[in-house]
């Protein structure tokens, strides 16, 4: 009330507030709203590239003008990577020879993958995939599991070497082979792969035990009780060439989700290759 009576002024018997102290306070409150929308704007932008509301961390770009976001295991060692992987005009190029893969230099536990990829036009489509925490040793084929493009069969889970998963049992098929150890295939619910030449849209959807697959803006096949193990990103060369591009990987940000890890080239050497 003291603050209040010295800044009142006697006007035809009521109070009314002095022009000069109206001005005053009217400048003070727009100046208070300002600093207000600078803090905010502030605190967004230095949220771009972080963390978002969602829980999503800054997208990150695996395919640029060079292969230096990505290591590469191929199953020669006499092989050269690019006789093999290649960008062209911003299109990853894969040979298709030898077997083997491209693989992320860290892990990652939680994340969505969007990709397209197509199988070049006037040559026959053929077999590639794209493997989702993987682990263990570089080999034909490494503990992962994959997220199919197989002509045909694009949307089809494969649990290799081991790599556990779950799905309706109408569509799972379990088999144990000699060399790559136990298979786990769930097969898609539908097909939306696009003709040879087309591009198409993958979106690899993995949230803790639970892993969706996208094509073409279609869910096509979902596993739950995926096993948890943080682990690489890779794209495999299987005998066919195939072409990628857009290949961007977000990464969730939850307990799940590890921080970066750097993992130099090993070689493993596999003398047998089998299409599955």
């Amino acid at each position: 009330m003291l603050v209040r009576s010295k800044a009142l002024t006697l006007n035809s018997g009521g109070y009314t507030v002095n022009n000069k102290l109206k001005n005053h306070i009217f400048l003070g409150v727009t100046m208070r709203n300002m600093t207000r929308v600078l803090i905010i704007t502030a605190i967004c932008f230095l949220g771009i590239g972080c963390t978002t509301q969602e829980g999503y961390q800054a997208s990150s770009s695996l395919i640029s003008d060079s292969l230096e976001a990505w290591e590469c295991y191929l199953e020669d060692p006499e092989a050269k990577v690019q006789d093999v992987w290649y960008i062209e005009d911003g299109v990853l190029i894969c040979s298709g020879k030898p077997f083997g893969y491209l693989y992320t230099k860290r892990d990652y536990g939680d994340f969505v993958l969007k990709l397209e990829w197509r199988w070049p036009p006037g040559k026959k489509p053929g077999n590639g995939g794209v493997l989702i925490r993987m682990t263990g040793e570089y080999r034909i084929w490494p503990m992962s599991l994959e997220a199919q493009l197989n002509a045909g069969n694009a949307g089809d889970f494969w649990g290799l070497a081991g790599y556990r998963l779950s799905g309706p049992a109408e569509r799972m098929r379990t088999s144990d082979h000699q060399e790559f150890g136990k298979l786990t295939n769930l097969k898609k619910t539908k097909a939306f792969e696009k003709p040879p030449g087309q591009w198409n849209t993958y979106e690899i959807i993995a949230k803790g035990a639970t892993v969706t697959l996208i094509i073409n803006g279609e869910e096509v096949n979902r596993a739950t009780g995926c096993d948890l193990n943080p682990g690489r990103i890779c794209l495999t060369s299987e005998g066919s060439e195939i072409h990628f591009r857009n290949v961007v990987v977000t990464p969730v940000n939850t307990e799940f989700a590890p921080q970066p890890t750097i993992y130099r080239h090993s070689v493993f050497i596999s003398n047998t290759t089998s299409a599955y």
